[in-house]
C-alpha cells in the first residue's frame, strides 16, 4: 500500500530482455538518490511511476536497485520499458502519515497530456483519460498520476473520452518525474481506491454465469 506521496526520483538506466518472446518480461536497473537503498531489502515493495514492483537485486554501492517486470505488466502500463526518469514511493508503514490517499500500486488505466504550460506560480496538467475510467472522476476528487497523489480540478466528458484538469504547485513539479512531461506523453493512472467500492457497492451483482465467467 501507498500514499501517492513520492519518497524519490530514480532513472531507469538499463532494461534488459527476459526472454527471446513478446511472452517474456523486462528487468529493469534503477539508480536512486543516494542513501535510498539502505532500508530496502529484497522482496520489498516499490512503485515505479504508480506501478508496484518487488525488488529482486540491490547494489547498495551504486544505489541502484533491479525489479523483473512480466509482460502482462509492461502492457498495462507507460514508461517501463525505456530508461529515463521515474517516481519511487516506498511502501507504507503502519505508522506513517498518510499525506496523499490510499494507492494500491496497481496501475487501472493509461492517459495522454494532452495540455502542460505553466499558470502563474503553478502548472496546468490536462490528461485524456480513457472512457471506462470517466465514472471514477469527480471534481476534487483523487487520482493517481504516475505514482503521484493529485486532486482533480476539472472533469470534461468529451466523445473521444474524458479530459481531466490538475494544478500541480511549484513543489510537485520540482520533487517528482511530472517536470519531464511533454504534449502526447503517455502516463499511468489509478483511480481512487474508495471509488472502487462504492461502484461495486451500488452496482447490480452479475448474473450467476457471468461469475463463473469472472465477468463484472
Amino acid at each position: 500500500m501507498f500514499t501517492g506521496i513520492i519518497t524519490g526520483v530514480g532513472r531507469i538506466v538499463a532494461v534488459t530482455a527476459l526472454g527471446s518472446s513478446s511472452s517474456h518480461g523486462r528487468q529493469l536497473s534503477v539508480q536512486c538518490p543516494e542513501g535510498y537503498t539502505d532500508d530496502i531489502g529484497i522482496g520489498d515493495s516499490i512503485a515505479i511511476n504508480g506501478a508496484c514492483m518487488t525488488v529482486t537485486r540491490i547494489d547498495a554501492a551504486t544505489a541502484t536497485l533491479g525489479f523483473d517486470v512480466s509482460a502482462q505488466s509492461l502492457a498495462m502500463t507507460a514508461g517501463l520499458d525505456q530508461t529515463g526518469s521515474v517516481n519511487l514511493e516506498k511502501a507504507l508503514r503502519a505508522n506513517d502519515r498518510l499525506g496523499g490517499h490510499l494507492v494500491s500500486g496497481h496501475v487501472d488505466g493509461v492517459a495522454a497530456v494532452v495540455h502542460f504550460a505553466p499558470v502563474g506560480e503553478s502548472w496546468e496538467l490536462r490528461l485524456l483519460i480513457p472512457r471506462a475510467l470517466a465514472r471514477y472522476l469527480a471534481f476534487k476528487g483523487s487520482i493517481t498520476v504516475n505514482g503521484v497523489s493529485l486532486t482533480v480540478n476539472r472533469v470534461s466528458d468529451l466523445a473521444t473520452g474524458c479530459e481531466i484538469s490538475i494544478n500541480l504547485i511549484p513543489h510537485t513539479v520540482h520533487h517528482t518525474a511530472l517536470a519531464t512531461l511533454s504534449i502526447g506523453a503517455r502516463v499511468n493512472l489509478e483511480i481512487d481506491l474508495i471509488a472502487r467500492y462504492v461502484e461495486r457497492m451500488l452496482g447490480p451483482l452479475p448474473t450467476a454465469n457471468q461469475a463463473e465467467k469472472g465477468i463484472q
